[in-house]
């Protein structure tokens, strides 16, 4: 899954886009509000960290012409401001969600991954493939009843993967939809990651499909 992470303090900004990384997100970040619209207009995002304090066009109006554009995608609103009014304001423009700073990271992921599962409501919150499992809430996977380590991009590869079952999902898409723009990802560093997977949950976990990509199915 992808995330916009809009937010003008640098440090803070790093230190959220390498803490969502290490989850499996992949994190594209902007600094400024018209670079944030530049972003939501390219790539479709699963949601967006938008910070209401932002240099030339704000958090509010960010917000605001994303919506006036029909663009839905769940919004989670940061401040260092607090009170009613301001919390009213970033509903009222558009916002799913709202956190004052400083805040705590482990609710601000909460609160990120509950907006994504309501913005996703059709994805169901357990995969399950055979005997392969995957809890996309509890970040756990489970093949016949045993636990298996995943890092964060391995959990989000397979879940992307088990997301489409039967389906071939290319590298590039891969690539698209699980690396931010400035990682510099290459077809390699797809094939890394899903050996890495195989390795784990047995060779004819993921197959290749020469010429256009990989796939799971039931049974595999």
């Amino acid at each position: 899954m992808r995330i916009l992470l809009v937010e003008d303090e640098r440090r803070l900004a790093e230190a959220l886009r390498a803490g969502l990384s290490a989850e499996g997100y992949a994190v594209d970040v902007a600094h400024n509000g018209r670079d944030a619209l530049w972003y939501a207009g390219e790539h479709p995002y699963s949601a967006i960290v938008l910070d209401i304090m932002l240099p030339g066009l704000n958090g509010y109006r960010v917000c605001r012409r994303l919506r006036e554009q029909g663009d839905s995608t769940p919004i989670l609103m940061l401040t260092a401001k607090d009170g009613e009014d301001d919390e009213i304001e970033a509903l009222d423009t558009g916002a799913d969600d709202f956190l004052p700073k400083p805040f705590s990271y482990g609710v601000l992921l909460s609160r990120l991954r509950a907006l994504i599962r309501r913005g996703g409501a059709t994805r169901p919150g357990v995969l399950k493939l055979g005997d392969l499992e995957l809890d996309q809430a509890g970040r756990t996977c489970r093949r016949g009843g045993a636990d298996i380590a995943l890092t964060g991009k391995e959990f989000a590869l397979l879940a992307y993967l088990m997301q489409r079952p039967g389906q071939v999902v290319t590298k590039a898409e891969l690539l698209d939809n699980l690396w931010d723009f400035a990682a510099s990802a290459t077809a390699n560093l797809v094939e890394v990651h899903v050996s890495a997977l195989r390795r784990k949950l047995g060779a004819a976990s993921i197959r290749t499909v020469r010429g256009a990509g990989y796939l799971v199915a039931p049974g595999a």
